[in-house]
């Protein structure tokens, strides 16, 4: 499953990046920058968007402006513009509607579109400004960069969007499940000021979301319990699928054939954001022309979320080699030099795709994301009848199973014995092995023979289940793990599915208890790594039930509505013989 633990640490971390002050770079130690502060720019409604400028000092010639839309509040990215000030560039970090010093209500997502259009034109009229426009930026500031280029404003250059929220996709949920983050995050950006303090008090977050969780009360009261109600939390629940209202911020294939400029995108294999990221990169590649597909590269580095602009050697307990540690503000203005100042194209994007292969610590190159994978590999599951904890696993193989024996697991959304079991500190949530060891009966787990040399695993993965289950409705979660000789794990890669989206995203069909039927786990994140020789694969499948999530009741109501009340424990059936052959996808690297 999507790693809960890992979401919310994630989340925590992203205020350490928003609020960085200090980050790798060449900045020159000397060289001055001039300020303007307090610049409006009007929107074409009237209302007026703070901007806090930075250029080079005494700057005699128009330059190109890079521009960040945020509603991180201008201050938290200070250094990032002095930084691009003292590189050559003016650097325009402009509040959103309705926070910092800008006019207007916050309406998150829906109102960028326009605005960033609207700033890129005005941008382009200043007497510094030589009309070359382009972003910087990553989540929320990731997205912004799509929807503004959803605008096609003229002056719009290039742009370098970072860990790009896709709205549908990973937020406000994912998969279509609602995450107890999001009400956190309307809490760090309500109002106008910055609420960074309370949005990094995770023992508050840890006991309120504790409050809904174990009181078994439904999620829409999460805003009460928390006791912020002025969001759009309750608007974002009212859309639990990707409906109409949610493609307003899609891209369409015709907007992806109109792009013409260059794209840098970059992502991370623990970034949060990394199923946004990817959804616009692969539309891209799906629906673009290919003068602009050829100008369109893609970092995948080893991080999490907040790494995709600040990169660490450590993650979630899983430690990386110096070649992690990419400059990427000098990587930004190598780009921005090479697309607006007839630069060079930067060293580090010797191929259209790099990523880096964990494990093995070095960087990789391809000239097409399919190109990662050299081929795939199918592991089938297969036991005795019993795979319900580390110790009576079953097996993932390369023969396809003859026997008719199934495996059986019970989600009762009423016990709470994993949820007390989450653990506190949550900084090593990669190897963390409570959730394997600690099932309950309540999960299946599968692992492979040790591997007979090292293997490069570098793609998505693909999961194809046969289930049955006697309740209309429950969540699905899948983690795959790497077993070290030491007995150590990492986790590689995961899915979540909502039973009733199985399907389709965009509509519900409830299961009919008891009929068998095939579920295909085609959502895996990006991954690639270098499994040592001895290490083993463990494949965990379970039902989520944990206070990061919206609990599923599995009563097949409306679940953000649903509580201890409404419900039901499901026996879920997953069948391996030979007509119902269940098996895992792996991507084998280059």
């Amino acid at each position: 499953m999507k790693n809960t633990r890992a979401r919310v640490i994630v989340a925590l971390v992203l205020l350490c990046a928003f609020l960085a002050t200090a980050f790798a770079a060449d900045k020159p130690a000397s060289q001055a920058w001039d300020l303007m502060w307090g610049v409006k720019i009007p929107m074409r409604d009237g209302v007026k968007l703070n901007a806090t400028v930075y250029r080079p000092h005494e700057q005699k010639d128009p330059l190109p402006v890079i521009f960040e839309l945020t509603p991180y509040i201008s201050d938290s990215y200070h250094e990032r513009g002095t930084y691009f000030a003292q590189h050559g560039y003016v650097f325009a970090i402009v509040d959103v509607r309705g926070r910092g010093n800008s006019e207007g209500k916050f309406n998150p997502f829906y109102q960028e579109p326009q605005d960033g259009h609207d700033v890129v034109e005005w941008l382009a009229t200043q007497p510094w400004s030589n009309g070359k426009i382009t972003m910087w930026g990553g989540s929320y500031a990731g997205f912004d960069q799509w929807m503004t280029l959803k605008e096609a404003p003229p002056h719009l250059a290039t742009i370098v969007p970072a860990a790009a929220a896709h709205v549908g996709v990973d937020f406000p949920m994912y998969k279509n499940v609602f995450s107890s983050y999001i009400i956190q995050w309307l809490s760090f950006t309500s109002g106008a000021t910055g609420n960074g303090n309370l949005f990094g008090d995770s023992a508050f977050w840890r006991e309120k979301f504790g409050e809904m969780y174990f009181q078994h009360r439904p999620f829409k009261e999460l805003d009460t319990i928390v006791g912020n109600s002025s969001t759009v939390f309750q608007d974002w629940l009212k859309h639990p699928q990707v409906d109409d209202h949610l493609k307003q911020l899609a891209l369409t294939p015709d907007q992806y054939r109109a792009i013409k400029m260059p794209i840098l995108t970059i992502t991370a294999s623990y970034d949060d954001d990394q199923p946004g990221a990817m959804t616009y990169y692969r539309n891209h590649m799906q629906y673009g022309n290919e003068d602009a597909k050829a100008k369109h590269y893609l970092i995948i580095g080893p991080w999490d979320h907040a790494g995709t602009r600040t990169p660490t050697k450590e993650v979630g307990g899983v430690t990386f080699s110096d070649a992690a540690l990419v400059d990427l503000p000098k990587l930004h203005t190598e780009w921005y030099d090479w697309t607006m100042k007839s630069g060079a194209r930067p060293d580090f994007l010797k191929k259209r795709v790099s990523y880096y292969v964990m494990g093995a610590d070095e960087w990789k190159y391809a000239d097409t994301l399919e190109q990662v994978t050299r081929e795939r590999r199918t592991l089938y599951l297969d036991s005795n009848g019993k795979a319900n904890d580390v110790f009576h696993s079953g097996q993932l193989g390369a023969s396809k199973p003859a026997g008719a024996a199934s495996d059986q697991y019970v989600y009762d959304p009423m016990d709470t014995r994993a949820g007390e079991l989450e653990a506190e500190d949550v900084k090593a949530y990669l190897t963390d092995q409570t959730a394997p060891l600690n099932l309950f009966g309540g999960g299946l787990i599968y692992q492979s023979e040790p591997m007979n040399e090292p293997t490069e695993l570098s793609g998505f993965a693909k999961l194809v289940l046969w289930l049955s289950m006697d309740v209309p409705d429950t969540d699905l979660g899948v983690t795959l793990y790497e077993i070290r000789q030491d007995g150590s794990s990492i986790q590689l890669t995961t899915d979540l599915m909502r039973a009733r989206y199985r399907e389709s995203m965009s509509e519900a069909k409830l299961v009919k208890p008891g009929v068998v039927e095939k579920y295909e786990f085609s959502g895996f994140t990006f991954f690639s790594r270098q499994l040592a020789k001895g290490s083993r694969l463990r494949l965990l499948i379970a039902s989520p039930n944990s206070r990061m999530l919206e609990k599923n009741y599995n009563s097949g109501g409306v679940v953000a509505e649903e509580s201890g009340k409404d419900g039901k424990t499901a026996h879920v059936m997953l069948y391996h013989d030979a007509q119902r052959a269940s098996y895992l996808e792996l991507p084998i690297g280059k």
